[in-house]
């Protein structure tokens, strides 16, 4: 059997990656449509610099079309998920879910504690993904408290271990 897609490291301005970035922001734009006073991304001032993009990852039909992206920057000790689509006629087909195999293979090796991410109120289909794949829902992180919309998640994948409180025995 065809694997669904397979999801190659690319460059972060890759044709293809730059392609499919431009896609996701056309669909966005149009899901956000009505609310043209509020932002669905960051200003440009801080929109992801190259530099600081760890991993992109392209993922690619038995063909070679490239149906889908995502992209991890660090955070501190924690990745962060950036950009994550898949083309419109490419859902349902496990696109989605090779991008999140990928993305948390290359967030093992790469040894981050956590990976994070932000999405928008109108991305049920995005969120319900998340959920599955074991992301929780987590308070808005900076900067995206400024987008009035924002929904962030985490999943661990090093959980930080709590020592219990030094205890005294009385003599």
């Amino acid at each position: 059997m065809t694997p669904p897609a397979l999801v190659c490291q690319r460059r972060w301005n890759d044709p293809d990656a730059v392609a499919l970035r431009a896609a996701m922001t056309g669909e966005m734009r149009q899901r956000y449509a009505d609310r043209l006073a509020d932002p669905i991304h960051l200003p440009d001032a801080q929109a992801i610099a190259s530099t600081s993009v760890a991993w992109t990852g392209v993922a690619y039909t038995a063909d070679a079309t490239p149906v889908g992206h995502a992209a991890l920057r660090w955070r501190g000790a924690d990745l962060e998920l950036k950009r994550m689509y898949v083309l419109p006629a490419h859902r349902g087909r496990g696109v989605a879910q090779a991008l999140l195999d990928a993305i948390r293979e290359t967030a093992d090796r790469l040894g981050a504690a956590r990976i994070v991410l932000q999405t928008g109120d109108r991305q049920p289909d995005a969120v319900r993904r998340y959920e599955v794949a074991g992301y929780r829902p987590i308070p808005v992180f900076a900067p995206y408290d400024v987008l009035p919309y924002s929904r962030c998640f985490a999943l661990v994948l090093r959980p930080t271990l709590t020592l219990p409180a030094k205890v005294t025995v009385p003599a």
